[in-house]
C-alpha cells in the first residue's frame, strides 16, 4: 500500500468523524433545550454596551429560525471585535498579575514584579470578544467546522509528505501539525465550555515531551478563551443575581480581566467596605451543553484513531461529564472554597480568599481579590523562590489527600498564584474540589509508600484493594504496572532534596513507555477516584518540573506517613462526638 493510500484512508476517517458529529449532533438538538435567560430588561446599558438580549425561550427559538444558516454560522464562529495575531497566539513568556476569581489568566494589563524588583515583559494575549455559541445547533455546527478544518489541514500535510517521499515530520503526526494545533486552539477558545476545559487539561504536560511548535499553541489554550459580548454578560448577571446587584458595588469593570473555559472574570469594588473583589460569570449555555460537547469531541478523537483501544475511554468520559457538571455549579464552588479556606487557615504561606455570598448565584461567583503570578511565570524567578514554591505546592497536595481528604483537583497553573513579595501561595478556583473516602486514602498511602520502597508485593495488593487490578492479570501487565508505580515513586525514594530539573522528561517518559502494555493488557478501568486524583498529582509533579525546583519529597511524605491517622472513620467520629 502506497503512502498516499494510507493518507487518503486517514482523511476518510477524519471526514467520517465530521459526518458523525453532524448526524449525532442533530439528534442532540432535538432533545436539547436552551435554558431561559428570563425577560427582565437589564436596565443598565452604558453607551456602546451592545444590544439587548433575547427575552423568552420561544422568542429566541423563533429568532433562530429566522436567522437561518448564516445566523447559525455567525454564532458558531463568533463576531470578533479584536482579533489576536499569530504573534499573540504564540506570544513569548512574560509576567502578569493575576486575579482571584478562577480559571484563567488576565488579559493585557498589570505586570507582576519579582522579589528583586525586576519586571517581566507583558504577554501578547489580548482578549477577543465573540458571542458564545449557546444554542445546541450552533455548538454542533462549531464542532463540525472544526472537524472539517482539521481534515483539510491533515489532507494538505499528508499530500506534502507523500510528495516528499513519505518521510514523517519530526515530532508530530500528519493530524497534529502545528497548523492544525493552532486551528484547534482557536476553535476551543471560541467554543469554550467542556471542550476547552479538556484542552486546558491536555496542555499541562511535560514540556520535554512536546514539540516547541505545539507548546506555543497549547499555551494559548491554557491562558484563556474569547470573552463574551456585553449583551450576554448583562443577561447572565441579571438572571443570576438580585436586581440591585450593581448598587452593591462602588465600581465594576465591564472589560473582563480574564476569560476561561467556563466563565470570565471581572474586577469590582464593594461599596460597603471598599474591598476589591472579582466576579466570575459563567458563559450562557455551557452548563447545558457539557454532555453533548464531550460526546462530539470524543467522536472526532475516536474516528481519527488518536486514542488506542483498551483505554476504557467511556469510563473516563462519564467521569469527566460528572466533574464538569459540578464545576458549572458555582453554588457548590462557593461552599467548597469556604471549606478549603478553613482547612488552610493554620497553614503558613498559603491563603484562600473569602467568598462574598451576597453577590453569588448558580452561575455567578464573587470572591475577594488576591494578587500573584501563575506557576508558569514563577519559573522566571530565582531558584530560592522556585524551591520555596515547589515545596509549598507538594506539601499542600500531600495534605489535601492524606490529611484533609479534600482536594482541589484542577492543576491549571493559573489556579496557583504566587505573591513573591509576601512569599505566599494564593489558591483559587475550587469548582473541581472533591472529597475522598477514608478507605481509599488508607490504601492509597500504603501504595505510595510501597512504590517508594519498590515493594512489588504490596504494590499489587494495594492496587487490587483500590480497584486498579483484578488479580487475574498476566505477569507482563503486573510488571508494567509496578514499574510505572516505581517510577512515580522515585521522588519519594531519594534522600535529601529531589532535583526536578534533572528529570528532563525521564519521569513522564518512563511512564509513557509502559503505557502501551498497560492499555493492551488492562482488565478493568481505574477506580473513579483515580481520574481526578492522578490529574492533580501529575499536575503537582509537572509544576515542580516546570519550576525546576529542589524539593525534599521523601522527608515530606514520610512525615505525613509516620503521623497518618489509621483509625476507623466512624470510630474517629464517635471520639469527636464524645469529646464535644
Amino acid at each position: 500500500m502506497s503512502v498516499m493510500d494510507v493518507r487518503v484512508r486517514d482523511l476518510v476517517k477524519v471526514m467520517r468523524g465530521v459526518a458523525l458529529v453532524a448526524r449525532h449532533g442533530s439528534a442532540a438538538v432535538k432533545l436539547g433545550s436552551e435554558g431561559s435567560a428570563g425577560s427582565r430588561d437589564p436596565g443598565m446599558r452604558k453607551e456602546g454596551g451592545g444590544g439587548a438580549a433575547s427575552s423568552a425561550p420561544w422568542e429566541r427559538a423563533g429568532a433562530e429560525r429566522e436567522k437561518g444558516v448564516e445566523g447559525v454560522v455567525a454564532e458558531a464562529t463568533g463576531s470578533s471585535r479584536r482579533e489576536a495575531t499569530k504573534d499573540e497566539v504564540a506570544g513569548e513568556a512574560g509576567g502578569q498579575e493575576r486575579h482571584a476569581g478562577g480559571e484563567a489568566s488576565t488579559s493585557s494589563g498589570a505586570v507582576a514584579k519579582d522579589a528583586a524588583g525586576g519586571q517581566g515583559g507583558p504577554r501578547k494575549y489580548e482578549l477577543r470578544e465573540r458571542t458564545v455559541p449557546s444554542s445546541p445547533i450552533s455548538r454542533v455546527f462549531g464542532f463540525g467546522m472544526l472537524g472539517a478544518s482539521l481534515a483539510a489541514g491533515t489532507a494538505w500535510e499528508s499530500a506534502r509528505r507523500a510528495w516528499s517521499g513519505g518521510e514523517e515530520a519530526k515530532g508530530y503526526s500528519a493530524v497534529l501539525t502545528p497548523g492544525n494545533a493552532e486551528k484547534l486552539a482557536v476553535a476551543l477558545c471560541r467554543m469554550r465550555g467542556a471542550a476547552l476545559k479538556i484542552g486546558q487539561m491536555l496542555s499541562i504536560q511535560d514540556e520535554n515531551l512536546i514539540p516547541p511548535q505545539i507548546q506555543q499553541v497549547l499555551e494559548r489554550v491554557r491562558h484563556g478563551a474569547d470573552a463574551m459580548p456585553r449583551s450576554q454578560l448583562e443577561q447572565q448577571l441579571v438572571t443570576n443575581l438580585d436586581s440591585d446587584w450593581l448598587d452593591q458595588l462602588e465600581d465594576f469593570d465591564w472589560e473582563p480581566m480574564a476569560a476561561a473555559s467556563i466563565g470570565q472574570v471581572h474586577k469590582a469594588k464593594l461599596k460597603e467596605c471598599g474591598s476589591d473583589v472579582v466576579l466570575k460569570v459563567q458563559y450562557p449555555g455551557v452548563a447545558d451543553s457539557i454532555s453533548s460537547d464531550v460526546d462530539n469531541l470524543m467522536r472526532l478523537v475516536r474516528t481519527t484513531s488518536l486514542l488506542p483501544k483498551g483505554m476504557y475511554i467511556e469510563n473516563a468520559v462519564e467521569v469527566a461529564k460528572k466533574e464538569l457538571a459540578l464545576e458549572c455549579d458555582y453554588t457548590y464552588e462557593a461552599q467548597a472554597q469556604r471549606k478549603y479556606r478553613e482547612l488552610v487557615a493554620g497553614e503558613e504561606n498559603v491563603f484562600v480568599p473569602d467568598v462574598h455570598l451576597p453577590l453569588c448565584g448558580k452561575r455567578v461567583l464573587c470572591t475577594h481579590f488576591v494578587k500573584g503570578i501563575p506557576l508558569d511565570e514563577v519559573s522566571q524567578l530565582s531558584q530560592h523562590h522556585r524551591d520555596f514554591l515547589g515545596k509549598l505546592i507538594l506539601g499542600v497536595t500531600l495534605k489535601e489527600l492524606f490529611v484533609w481528604r479534600f482536594m482541589q483537583t484542577d492543576p491549571n497553573w493559573s489556579n496557583f498564584l504566587y505573591d513573591a513579595d509576601a512569599m505566599q501561595l494564593n489558591l483559587i478556583d475550587f469548582g473541581a474540589a472533591k472529597e475522598y473516602p477514608k478507605k481509599f486514602v488508607d490504601d492509597y498511602i500504603k501504595m505510595v509508600h510501597a512504590c517508594a520502597r519498590r515493594d512489588k508485593g504490596n504494590v499489587i495488593e494495594c492496587s487490587k484493594s483500590l480497584g486498579f487490578l483484578t488479580g487475574d492479570e498476566t505477569k507482563v501487565m503486573l510488571d508494567a504496572h509496578c514499574e510505572a508505580g516505581f517510577t512515580v515513586g522515585i521522588p519519594f525514594s531519594v534522600d535529601g532534596e529531589y532535583d526536578f530539573a534533572q528529570t528532563k522528561g525521564q519521569l513522564t517518559g518512563r511512564v509513557s513507555e509502559k503505557a502501551g502494555t498497560l492499555v493492551k493488557h488492562r482488565l478493568t478501568p481505574p477506580p473513579e477516584e483515580a481520574y481526578s486524583l492522578h490529574r492533580k498529582l501529575s499536575g503537582a509533579f509537572l509544576a515542580c518540573i516546570k519550576l525546576k525546583a529542589k524539593v525534599p519529597c521523601r522527608d515530606m511524605f514520610l512525615e505525613i506517613y509516620d503521623s497518618y491517622n489509621w483509625g476507623d472513620e466512624q470510630e474517629g467520629a464517635r471520639k469527636a462526638e464524645s469529646a464535644a
